[in-house]
């Protein structure tokens, strides 16, 4: 049986599920990020700087086998760690035994004094760091894109809606710079989520650094030297001072809640090009071949748009998995954390990353029809005159109370009128 529409390389690829996000959606970076391969390698990464500064701080470890760990870091035989993990139901003692046989001298050295989370949790915020570092141009990039849409349109006078409404004019540019102005804070506040980052560092089982501190037989001073050096070798500037056996999970609410943020704007601006090409006004790119309706081959539906909304919905409801993980963290920690994590981290990045590429793609090639603005405008003209009127009418000594006073003074008395002298005033007040 042949099985359509599915991606992926290979029979697996096509007979197994795999996240759209990854298959379909999100740049090749941003999915490798969040791949097997670079957690893995970073986890080898990490053993490698915890090996290198406990040499240097005193501990028996020789340059062989630093350079025994440093030659295979990339060097990871995932069929061994599924057999180990399978063994041992543990993920990060079964990559502790397949590095060690591809490192047999440094085998009794790697993973020393440490605990799961020190490559765990480590490797996640080396991750959100470097998953920033590639959004935030992205987001730079589509402000860049609409600020030169706006100043090419920002004398268009176009119909202004207020309750999807005809209300005043504006412009297009002006309208555009609504949406600039949204992603201008997503990008304020996603460069100060990075920049407040910090690497959970060499913690130990509950945070006590109590392991580290028997192999240094009791030097404190070694000990908090061993974190700020294996902090800066991870390119963090700062380490949490308090941890449990995990870096807080408050963090990945933080990360959540401005990528949560960022799928707010965009599904703004996405929907207002939608109503707005509903209107026939403004369109998103629409390709030569490209078929709108497999029915209706007239139709230009704005499916860029759509799936930027379709996708921000997601992003946006993601950020509850954090708020419940981190509330439910007993004590030092449970790992009830941890397949939530899996999923709702990486799935955060991989759709941020893919709204924005799309929202860019849209940015760069909106059409607008300025005719069609124009008629919709000389339509409404009439209707707008009357906020002009109503100034014109206070500045010479009247006031917005004349329709109150037409309603309760003139009616009444048109009524008596009416009454009296059996005719009917056509006038409706």
């Amino acid at each position: 049986m042949s099985v359509n529409g599915c991606h992926g390389d290979g029979p697996a690829g096509r007979t197994t599920y795999r996240s759209p996000l990854a298959a379909r959606y999100a740049s090749p970076e941003m999915s490798f990020l969040f791949s097997d391969a670079h957690k893995f390698q970073t986890w080898r990464l990490l053993w490698l700087f915890l090996a290198e500064a406990e040499q240097k701080l005193g501990l028996p470890i020789t340059d062989e086998q630093i350079e025994e760990m440093r030659v295979n870091l990339d060097n990871i035989d995932y069929s061994v760690a599924a057999e180990e993990e399978k063994r041992l139901r543990h993920d990060v003692m079964a990559h502790v035994h397949t590095f060690g046989r591809c490192c047999p001298k440094a085998a009794g050295i790697i993973h020393l004094g440490a605990t799961s989370c020190y490559v765990g949790d480590n490797t996640d915020l080396i991750t959100l760091k470097k998953a920033f570092d590639l959004l935030l141009p992205k987001v730079a990039r589509v402000i860049s894109r609409l600020a030169d849409f706006a100043t090419e349109h920002a004398n268009l006078p176009t119909l202004g809606f207020t309750h999807f409404q005809p209300a005043q004019l504006t412009t297009v540019g002006k309208r555009c710079c609504l949406w600039i102005q949204d992603l201008c804070m997503d990008l304020e506040r996603l460069t100060r989520a990075r920049d407040d980052l910090r690497f959970r560092g060499v913690k130990g089982t509950t945070g006590t650094q109590a392991s580290f501190l028997q192999l240094f037989e009791g030097d404190h001073q070694k000990v908090e030297e061993l974190d700020r050096m294996v902090t800066e070798r991870a390119g963090f500037q700062r380490a949490f001072l308090i941890t449990g056996q995990t870096y807080t999970r408050k963090v990945d609410i933080e990360v959540l809640s401005v990528l949560a943020s960022l799928g707010a704007s965009v599904h703004k601006i996405s929907t207002d090009i939608r109503l707005l090409a509903s209107l026939k006004e403004l369109e998103e790119p629409f390709e030569k071949q490209q078929i709108g309706s497999s029915a209706m081959p007239y139709k230009r539906n704005p499916m860029r748009c759509e799936r930027c909304c379709s996708l921000a919905r997601h992003l946006m409801t993601l950020i509850m998995d954090p708020l419940q993980t981190a509330s439910v963290q007993w004590l030092e920690r449970t790992l009830d954390d941890s397949a939530n994590r899996r999923l709702c981290l990486a799935e955060a990045f991989l759709t941020a990353d893919t709204i924005l590429n799309t929202l860019q793609n849209i940015s760069e090639g909106l059409v607008v029809y300025p005719k069609v603005i124009e008629r919709r405008i000389r339509q409404e003209l009439p209707f707008m005159a009357t906020e002009n009127i109503i100034m014109a009418m206070v500045k010479a000594g009247s006031s917005r109370q004349v329709e109150r006073f037409l309603k309760e003074e003139v009616r009444p008395l048109l009524k008596s009128y009416e009454s009296q002298m059996d005719v009917k005033v056509e006038l409706n007040l």
